[in-house]
């Protein structure tokens, strides 16, 4: 269980974000500095209970228009090796020292953890309070996914819209990376898609808005 602690973080993570950010390929913003709220998000749990695992959902509002992003963040108490280019920055946490902060997206807890939310062996818990489910995020299943015996990422691509991981046995796995209001139930899902992880977010307006955070892709069987 994910312990959320009240405490100082220095740089805190919007610092970070705010200069991580303009280097990602996905990334709809100008010249100036990112203008970044928390409009949302969730947690998930690693079952060692050494990684922070945090989907957030910021949106910048310096651009013509406010543009909303999916943002998969894990913290940890010592360098992932070989991610070097997946970090976002370190930061002093009050409680828990220094933090090393990656893009999760190349964090292989964060993955299998995601995949197992897709395939139901896993709960979104809430972003802001211990031990609480967050009954806002959906996901389906219908397909036959990846065994966490034989789970595995054998690539990793940054789109304009998205990032793609390829799993082993031929899945894909899709974050959205700029999220659009659209349907997030099953029948609304993109043709080919077995499984989906849907949520919500809160606009500049105040209203809410949801949309597809990521959807999976599986070989059909033989």
């Amino acid at each position: 269980m994910a312990v959320i602690h009240r405490t100082t973080l220095k740089p805190t993570k919007g610092e970070l974000l705010t200069a991580w950010l303009p280097s990602r390929p996905w990334y709809r913003g100008g010249a100036g500095r990112p203008q970044l709220a928390r409009s949302g998000g969730f947690r998930l749990d690693d079952p060692q209970g050494e990684v922070g695992i945090e989907f957030m959902v910021v949106t910048d509002t310096s651009g013509t228009r406010p543009v909303t992003y999916l943002v998969p963040l894990t913290y940890r108490g010592a360098p992932l090796e070989g991610a070097d280019d997946a970090l976002v920055g370190t930061m002093e946490h009050g409680v828990l020292g220094r933090r090393w902060v990656y893009d999760g997206c190349h964090d292989p807890v964060l993955v299998t953890q995601l995949v197992a939310l897709v395939e139901g062996r896993a709960t979104a818990q809430d972003q802001n309070v211990s031990d609480s489910p967050d009954p806002e995020v959906a996901r389906s299943f219908t397909g036959e996914g990846p065994a966490p015996a034989d789970f595995a990422v054998t690539a990793t691509t940054d789109g304009e819209e998205a990032t793609e991981l390829s799993l082993a046995h031929g899945a894909t796995l899709r974050l959205h990376r700029v999220l659009r209001p659209r349907p997030d139930d099953p029948a609304a899902l993109p043709e080919g898609a077995q499984g989906h992880v849907g949520g919500s977010w809160q606009l500049p307006d105040g209203t809410r808005a949801r949309g597809l955070f990521a959807v999976l892709r599986t070989l059909p069987q033989a």
